[in-house]
């Protein structure tokens, strides 16, 4: 494994057994001012310590061990997908379905082409950019929302429905006034600036957790959103 330790730059990681398409592509995503990092299996790979960092992922399709596919797979069970642009010297239909749906960029028949490799490869950094920040702030929200007690999250998972205060005391069987108070401490807690800004966050928290969400029209039993963070 050959590695670049820039730190402000997009890396790009290579992970093919030919090492001369490793040194190849290596040189290439230098040459336009990408970091980059090469592996010869996906063992190496997760062996390695990784910064998180925005990037993406050049991968064989086909590798002995654990294949490239595997890897996408692998990353996304354990919630931490990464952008991956698949490269390989045969990819039959079934396989290029496979990692499409799994999320990859593109799928790239060797030789490739330089053009088509730089573009998919800046699509994956900006998409895994995007992904990286989203994590970033999601992972501060589920901060600020475990200082929240539970009758703030009760609160404010009805708020986030649209239900008025007159509403909300009638469901929880609490007096107007104290809703207010409550309200005004999850808008602190959260720093929501407004309802909108507190709806979203509330989506944000509510990513990569469908499972969890209450599928009902019951607009009523809004907690259910909720279940899987005040559970905890």
């Amino acid at each position: 494994m050959s590695k670049d330790t820039s730190f402000d730059k997009p890396t790009v990681v290579v992970i093919d057994d030919d090492k001369s398409v490793c040194e190849a592509l290596r040189g290439l995503f230098e040459s336009v001012g990408l970091s980059a990092q090469t592996y010869g299996s996906v063992q190496q790979f997760m062996a390695d310590d990784r910064p998180t960092r925005p990037g993406c992922l050049v991968v064989d399709i086909r590798l002995p061990g654990q294949s490239g596919l595997e890897l996408q797979e692998m990353l996304a069970r354990t919630g931490t997908p990464r952008s991956v642009v698949f490269i390989s010297g045969h990819v039959d239909v079934p396989m290029a379905v496979r990692a499409m749906r799994g999320g990859a960029v593109d799928v790239l028949t060797k030789p490739v082409r330089e053009q088509d490799l730089l573009e998919a490869v800046h699509k994956a950094i900006r998409q895994d950019a995007l992904c990286l920040g989203q994590t970033k702030l999601r992972t501060s929200l589920e901060a600020r929302y475990a200082k929240l007690t539970v009758r703030e999250r009760e609160i404010m998972a009805l708020v986030v429905t649209g239900m008025q205060n007159s509403r909300i005391a009638t469901e929880v069987r609490i007096a107007e006034a104290t809703v207010k108070l409550h309200r005004g401490q999850v808008m602190r807690k959260m720093a929501a600036d407004s309802i909108a800004a507190l709806v979203r966050m509330a989506d944000l928290l509510n990513d990569g957790h469908a499972a969890a969400l209450d599928q009902s029209s019951d607009s009523t039993r809004p907690m259910a959103r909720f279940r899987h963070l005040s559970s905890n």
